[in-house]
This record gives structure tokens, sequence and C-alpha cells, in this order.
């Protein structure tokens, strides 16, 4: 088969469209070193899991330096692939001692981390009838693993790192379905039930003890502004103890849920919601016929 004349029709399509890098001469992220990174820090954050060996929930030493080397330079690297596209007047020695000093900031938050993916764990855990044990939360759960890496991109993305954080959030909406912003602020012991096309946004806020569902959508109002909206509140806040049931949609930036609410499924919210409220649509009304023709509505 010649492919003579393929390669030139890409070749010219290359000049008719366009598609630039906005540092052409810079290296960008690498996605599946990115994913590597993702996975290593699972496998500090919860040690015997992960490992092709087995570990105990206190690994040797030597098991320990060579997960935390190992992220360490995967990291650095990645981190100054960052920092180079987006700073490419700055001298590239520097950034490499930058992008050092960040990684070790990253490592040192670890225990942090660790923290709160645990109290994740443990809500995921006592919140669900169906789950056998702890470990089956752990190594089995999309929303604990989406909640896990976005506790991982929050955290570089607190530090100063960019395109990490979100490159992070992707992938796991890819691998799960659950769409969390890296900057969305998420208080302690978060559970997402099954999970499947969860969003929630860049400036939403959630407290502590927050349970939702399949399909909740936590967004903006209005995008038609685009890029005018950047740096505005315009996601809702959830406070402490509110339950979010499936297919739920709260939007706006103004928009806040009072504390130990309850939202039923199907609710669509663009307003706020005081205290202690159950918050569901009317019951829709159900029609009964005889079913004549089998299979037929």
């Amino acid at each position: 088969m010649k492919l003579t004349n393929p390669i030139q029709n890409i070749r010219n399509s290359y000049k008719e469209v366009m598609i630039k890098k906005d540092h052409c001469s810079c290296r960008i992220p690498q996605a599946d070193k990115v994913e590597e990174i993702i996975e290593l820090t699972r496998e500090i954050i919860f040690p015997g899991y992960f490992s092709d060996s087995h570990i105990s929930e206190v690994p040797c030493l030597a098991h320990t330096k060579r997960v935390v080397r190992r992220l360490h330079k995967l990291l650095k690297t990645q981190i100054q692939y960052s920092l180079l596209y987006l700073a490419d007047r700055e001298k590239s020695k520097e950034l490499k001692k930058k992008s050092c000093t960040l990684c070790v900031d990253f490592i040192n938050k670890i225990p942090e981390i660790r923290k709160m993916a645990y109290y994740d764990a443990i809500a995921h855990y006592s919140g669900d009838p169906a789950a056998f044990n702890l470990d089956q939360v752990v190594i089995s759960y999309p929303g604990l693993y989406a909640i896990t890496v976005y506790r991982i991109a929050h955290c570089l993305d607190k530090i100063g790192v960019q395109v990490i954080p979100r490159m992070m959030s992707e992938y796991a909406h890819r691998v799960t379905g659950i769409d969390i912003n890296p900057r969305a602020e998420i208080g302690e012991c978060f559970f997402i039930d099954h999970g499947t096309g969860v969003v929630i946004g860049e400036t939403a806020v959630i407290g502590n003890n927050v349970k939702i569902y399949q399909g909740v959508t936590l967004g903006a109002m209005s995008l038609r502004k685009g890029q005018q909206l950047k740096g505005t509140k315009r996601h809702p806040t959830i406070e402490d103890d509110v339950t979010i049931y499936a297919n739920a949609s709260i939007l706006g930036g103004d928009t806040v849920i009072g504390a130990n609410s309850v939202i039923g499924s199907n609710v669509f919210i663009t307003k706020s919601v005081p205290k202690n409220m159950v918050v569901t649509t009317k019951e829709a009304e159900l029609v009964l016929r005889e079913n004549k023709k089998n299979g037929t509505i």
C-alpha cells in the first residue's frame, strides 16, 4: 500500500488547519507520566493496596524510599515541563530549581492528603450498606478514586503547580465518569455514591460530611460570557451534612444549600435553601393501562 499521497495530504492539512501550541518550542507535561504520578501517590496514601509485592499497612523504610524517590523524579520533571511551558522567558536552570522545590512541597503534604483520603474512605464505607469492608472501598469504589485524585490535584494547585492538576482531574473523569475541578474546595468525609455523571465546578465549595449521588451537577448558571467570568464565584456552596440525591442540579455562585438539608432526585435549584430543609419535586402522576400488545407502549 502506497502512503505517499496520504502523507502529503496530512502535510498539506498542517498548513491549511493550524493547531498551534501556545509555546511551540516547549515540551508540555506528558499524560502517561501524570497517570503514573497519580498511581504512585495512591500507593503512598494507601500502602499495601496497590503494590505488586505484599506490603503491610506500615511498609518498610526501603519500600517507602523507593516509591517516594520514583515519585519525586517523575513529578519534578513534569512540573519543570509545566513551568517551561508557561514561562519560557525564565532560565531553564532557575525553573529546574523551582520544580524541585514545588515537588518537595507536595511530598511534604502527602500526610495531610492521606488523612483526608482516610476520612473519605470511612465516609464511603459507613454510608454504603453494600460495602463488604473498607478494603473493598479502597480498591474498587470509583467515588473514592475520583476524590483521592482530586485531593492530589487540589494540593498541587494550591502550592502553585499549573496544567498538571487539570490533567489529573480529567484523567479521573475519563476513568470514573466523575468530573471534579481541582480548584473546588471540598471538606472532610466526602462521599460520592455510584458517581457516574457527577460534575463539581471550579468555584464550588463543599463542607464536611456531604453525600452526593450519581448525576449531580454543582454548576454555573450561564457560560455565555465565557472567559469574562474567570475569577468569579460561579458555582454553589454546599454546607455541612447535606445529602444530594441522583440527578439534582444546583447552579449559581450565590446559591447556598444550608447545613443538614436533603435535596431530592431530579431537583433543579438556582436559589439558596435554608438549613434543615428537605427539597423535592411534586410526585409525578403515573398512568397505568393494560398491556394488550406485548412490548408495545
